[in-house]
Order: structure tokens, then sequence, then C-alpha cells
């Protein structure tokens, strides 16, 4: 459940409902003030004050806002007053405001700028959050007052009221709140587990991560690479206190390198620590997956399920596994036989260059790249400089003032977590704020790898007025280096909208309860507004507007563009496919009926046979780096990309058919984007694209014709 912004008034607080209603007083503990956690943030937009927080703050102040919670928790139970919409659902809602924004702080941080001590506070404090959790979900008292509500909703409630209702009480009995006593219990003990280990699985995973490093001091191996890349490793091995030249295992460093050397002992090298990463060793991930994965088949079967991804569809748009199944059938079937012609076509090609014996792995990215470059003669090296990161910034920037009236300022007076980091003040087109948006763009160690975006706080009413969101993106895109500005590879620039349109879906949200606004929609469905933004990348009326060379000044040339729109489905069927393998890898493992104690890479190996168009590597399993399964929201839930291609191919042809900067169209979006998860998303959708979406609108996008 997302809460509002805490604002400290007094030793006790005072709610106000609907209509007027006085909810009980809640008597809070005592607070300390001079902990910039715990003390109200008198700065713009009350952003957190980053500048004062220190490491000593964030578990006092964590003790601090459990207590408080518990405190609102403990009157919403004991009020002797009829349970009421207001004095029971409301009032949850908005408990735990505090704890939220503390929690928002630093788990954001802890993703994005984290170091040991932050990891040790965060093992510390986990646990701590579960007991809460439960102690919420299981309390059989507050459970008899939702319930009261939900069976006596009265006759004045809004539709969104409703549907907060409606999601309040689901969340108690997907939470447990139906159980025994005795399997309470049991939830407890396999929930507090959980919460430990998937923290542990993404600690395992950034260590791995950056545990490896190989460093290159003969020149002849590196004069083939670009000049960008030269520099980025030289950059990266003067940080390290090394000479010449070092690849890491993140995507600025190790992507390039594999595209562009020819060096197929060191990729093979490069390839097989990148694909083993918490695979064995000191921080082996398998034991964590085994146990991740009972714990998760435990809690389903408590509830109810067979599995654990009959628990988490039965609330996404799929409802339920075999629709998911048979989807990601249905497009793997389709497309299968295209993605073996592309490789075979990549190891023809190869073989014609003189490669000796069978296309490999770590052999792949060099030889599309060449056959690529070759066919469509276009490259990243020629792309790159038309894609230079300020320049897309301000792109971005336009296209969302394009399409919904936004302006973007820089804003100096707003203090941020890391100096790499830059925050804006986002207005609406009638002039009013709208949003903060901070912006985060390279890879350092203490920064998972990736892309994401994220939220410090949501949008809400609170008290008649309303709260507008803080909304971070965090990327991993090349560096400058001492020489070249960052300059983005197409993909890169892809990645960005991608995020963007995440933090649109924030930014633009509209409602009273934070827990249904922005990105708090079905997670099947919340990839749409990222991956039809992506479309604008392929748009020579867009790029036109804005790609230019960071040298010379030259508009992006018609030919360069019609490259890389020739060249958008290139591959596409092998990409289908392997996020294809993703999603099948993560349905095996969450449709366990029984807990797996066998080999994680041979488990690996076996749910994507189905998707084998390259071959299968002794001794690597992307599982145990798998963060988006693992250790983040998409256990039972990552065929939600290719869930929301379907959606994104099919919507944005509405654009392609009325202008990509149809103001009609993109009213319409916004309105689906504003309504966050206060409707069904598939009514959101048919009322935004006049049917539901088709499968075949993916494959078509692909340009795979039968």
């Amino acid at each position: 459940m997302k809460k509002t912004l805490f604002t400290l008034m007094s030793a006790s607080l005072l709610l106000t409902g609907c209509g007027g209603e006085t909810m009980p007083t809640v008597v809070l503990p005592e607070i300390d003030t001079t902990n910039p956690l715990l003390a109200e943030w008198n700065t713009p937009h009350q952003t957190p004050p980053f500048d004062q927080i220190k490491l000593e703050h964030y578990m006092p102040a964590f003790e601090t806002a459990i207590a408080v919670s518990r405190a609102e928790v403990d009157a919403i139970v004991n009020n002797p007053a009829k349970p009421t919409f207001a004095n029971t659902i409301l009032a949850l809602e908005q408990q735990g405001a505090l704890l939220d924004r503390i929690g928002g702080v630093f788990f954001n941080l802890n993703e994005a700028d984290t170091s040991d001590e932050l990891q040790a506070i965060a093992i510390e404090i986990q646990p701590k959050l579960t007991q809460l959790s439960n102690d919420v979900s299981l309390n059989p008292e507050l459970f008899k007052r939702v319930k009261y509500v939900y069976e006596n909703p009265g006759l004045f409630l809004s539709k969104e009221d409703k549907k907060l209702l409606e999601d309040t009480y689901k969340g108690f009995v997907r939470g447990g709140a139906n159980l025994s006593e005795q399997d309470k219990e049991l939830y407890r003990q396999y929930t507090g587990e959980l919460s430990g280990l998937t923290l542990k699985f993404g600690q395992n995973s950034l260590a791995a991560t950056n545990a490896f490093s190989y460093n290159i001091t003969d020149k002849k191996l590196v004069e083939e690479l670009p000049s960008f890349v030269q520099e980025g490793l030289a950059m990266e091995a003067k940080a390290r206190g090394e000479k010449g030249w070092t690849v890491t295992l993140k995507a600025p460093s190790y992507g390039p390198f594999m595209t562009y050397s020819s060096q197929r002992a060191i990729k093979e090298k490069l390839w097989k620590a990148y694909n083993s990463r918490a695979l064995g060793g000191e921080f082996d991930n398998s034991d964590n997956i085994r146990q991740i994965t009972a714990l998760r088949l435990k809690i389903a079967n408590l509830l109810g399920y067979e599995c654990y991804a009959d628990y988490v569809l039965d609330n996404r748009m799929a409802q339920n596994t075999p629709t998911v199944l048979s989807f990601l059938e249905e497009l793997r079937s389709s497309t299968i036989e295209y993605a073996a012609a592309d490789v075979e076509n990549i190891a023809q090609y190869a073989a014609t260059l003189g490669l000796e014996g069978q296309l490999m792995p770590w052999d792949f990215g060099y030889y599309s790249e060449k056959y690529k470059n070759e066919k469509y003669a276009v490259s990243d090296e020629l792309v790159k400089p038309y894609l230079k990161l300020d320049n897309v910034i301000d792109a971005v920037f336009m296209l969302a003032n394009r399409l919904y009236g936004l302006t973007f300022t820089p804003a100096e007076n707003i203090t941020v977590y890391h100096p790499d980091v830059t925050a804006y003040e986002v207005k609406d087109n009638n002039g009013e704020h709208l949003a903060v948006l901070y912006l985060d763009f390279f890879p350092r160690a203490s920064k998972r790898s990736g892309a994401w975006m994220t939220e410090f706080r949501g949008t809400s009413v609170e008290n008649g007025a309303e709260v507008r969101p803080l909304v971070s993106l965090v990327m991993n895109f090349t560096k400058p280096t001492e020489t070249t500005p960052s300059l983005l590879t197409f993909d890169e620039l892809t990645t960005f909208l991608h995020e963007f349109g995440h933090s649109l879906h924030g930014m633009l949200a509209k409602g009273k309860y934070e827990s249904l606004n922005g990105t708090s929609v079905y997670r099947d469905f919340v990839e749409l507004p990222s991956q039809i933004m992506e479309n604008w990348a392929y748009e020579k009326e867009y790029l036109d507007l804005w790609a230019k060379h960071y040298q010379t000044g030259e508009t992006m040339p018609a030919e360069l563009i019609e490259k890389i729109v020739a060249a958008k489905n290139y591959l596409a069927a092998y990409s289908n496919i392997r996020q294809l393998s993703f999603g099948l890898t993560d349905m095996a493992w969450h449709t366990l009926k029984e807990p797996y104690t066998g080999n994680v890479e041979a488990f690996e190996k076996a749910s994507m046979e189905s998707t084998k168009v390259v071959p299968a590597i002794e001794g690597t399993a992307m599982a145990t780096a798998f963060g988006h399964i693992f250790s983040g929201g998409y256990a039972a839930g990552y065929y939600g990309y290719k869930w929301a291609e379907v959606l994104a191919a099919d919507g944005f042809s509405l654009f392609q058919q009325n202008g990509i900067f149809d103001a009609k169209t993109a009213a319409a979006f916004r309105k689906l984007l504003s309504s966050g998860g206060k409707v069904h998303p598939m009514d959101l959708y048919v009322e935004f694209r006049g049917h539901k979406p088709q499968t075949q609108a993916l494959i078509d996008q692909m340009g795979l014709k039968k």
C-alpha cells in the first residue's frame, strides 16, 4: 500500500475523513525532530534534504516511524465507532506515511548509491518492516473492520473510493487475513525469510558484477575498437589505478567491447563471467533461488493456490497461468523459425569472414554488428555523434512538451543524492507545478545495473491539498570522457525514452489515493507507457527536430535515419525469442508444484530449451543474476514486457494514423496515464484505442510475414 506524505503536527494527530467525519486521535511516540528524516522538510516541494541525511539517521528514523505506524493502526482498531470508509479504509490508506517517506529515501538510495553500511542497515531493518506488514495484514480486529466496510460500503462512495475499498479488502485477503492462527504464524515465518533472501540475492548480484574486471595492457588488442570505447576503458583503468584499458561487467563497458572486439578468447572469458554472475563462488545465489521459490510456493499454497504464478496472476490483466503460458507459446511458435534463421544468417556471414567452427554466444554481438553495418550501413559509431546526452535530454523534454505541454526547468535549489544527479521542476501546460524529476545517468560501483524509474513520493490528496510526485530515473549510460561528451548509443536513446514513459505515468497521475496513482497498476500493464515511448526514436519527423552532430551541428542525414528505420526489425525475431526465454524460465520457476532441490543451471537450460537458437554453454546461467524476478517485483510477471509490447504496438499505430504529435491522440493517452489504477487497464486501453489488443499487432510490427 502506498501512502501520502507525512506532515508532522504534534504529539497527537487528528485525522479528518470524508464529509468532515472525524477519526480518532492518534497518540504518537516521541519524535526526535533533530533527525532530518523525522523533521518537517522545509525544502522546495518538500523534497528530501539529502545533504542533511547521514547513515546514523536511518535506524532511529525507521524505529520511530514503525512505532508511529503501529500507533496509527492501533487507533483504527480501537476506534469505538462503527467501521466506515473514512475511519477504516481511508485511515489505512493514510497511515504509515512517515515510514513511507523514510523508506522512499533509503531503499531508492540502496539501489542507486549503496554502500556496505547501507546494505547492513537494509539487512537489519527488512525483517522489522516485514513483521510490521504482517502485523497489519494479519490483525483479525483490523480485518474485521475492513470486511464490515467491504460488505456494507454505504451509498455515497465514488468510483475511486470503491476501487480503494476493493483493493484494500483484496490486499488483506492476499496478505493472509483469512488464514487460521496456525497458518498466520507460518505466513509470518515464510514472508520474513523471503524478504531477507530477496535482499541478499540483490546484494550478491551487485557484488558479483563488481568483482570481475579484465585489464588489457597490449594496445594491439584494443586498436580496432571505436575511440569512444577505448576512451571509456582507459578511464576505467585509470580510476582503478591500472595501466591500459579495463573492461568491467557494467553495460557501458561490457556491451561495446563484446560488440566491437574481434578478440575471441577475451570475449569468451568476459561472456562466461557475465553469464555466470553469482553462480558459484563467494556470491553464489543458487541456494537463494531454491529457497526463494520454495518459500513463494509455500505462501501460495497457504493462500489456496497450487503455485506462486496462480497467486500472482490472480491480480493481473492476464488473470491466470494458462493465459500467460498460451500467450508466450503463441509468440514463441510464431517467431522461433524466424529467430533460428536470424542466427543461421549471422553464422553464415561470420564464416565468410573467416570464423572457424560454430558461432558461439560471445561471437554473436561482433558479427551481428558487422552484418548490420554492412547490410544497413548503420552502426553505433555512425549514430552516436548525433546523440549527445545533453541534446537527448532536451529532445525527450521537448517530446513531452509537444504531446502534453510539460516544461522542465533545472532546479538548482533542490538537493540531490549524488553529484551525477540533476533535479528538474516539471510544470503542466497551465503553469502549475506537476512534479520534481531527478535524472541519474552514469554507472558507478554503488549503483546496480540496468535502468529504472522510481518515486521518492507519489501523488495524493491530503487534507484537500494535492501532493505532487517526486520521480527519479536511474540509468547506466556511457560516461563522457576527457575529450568527448556523453554520446549515447541508439539502444541508450530508446532506454531513456522507455524509462521516461514510466516517469510520465508518475508525473501525470491524478487522484486522491497514492495506492491507486501513477505506476500503481497491474504489473502487465505498467510497461505500456514505457514501451510506447520507444517508438518516437524511429520517427524522422521527431529526429529532424533535434538530432544534430555534436561537433558540426549538422542535422542527422535523412539517409542515416532511413537506415535506422530499415534496421529497426534487424534480428527482431531473435530478440523476441530471447525475451520469451526469460519469461518462460520465470514461469517455470513459479509454476513449480514442489520445491526444487536440484541444479539451478540444469533447471534453466530445461526451461529455455524450446527457445534455444544459440548453443547453451556449460557453467553459465542467467537466473543467479535475474534480479527482476528474484529481488524485484516481476516474479511470475516477466511475460508482462511482451504483453505490454502488444499493447504498445497496437497503441502507437493510432499515433501513426493521426500524427505522432497529434494533440487529440496525446490527450486520450494522457487520460490513460493519469488514471493510474483507478480503472481496470483493459477498460482504459479500449477507451483509448477503440478495441482490445491482438498479438498479431506485435508480430506485424516486427515485420514477420507468413
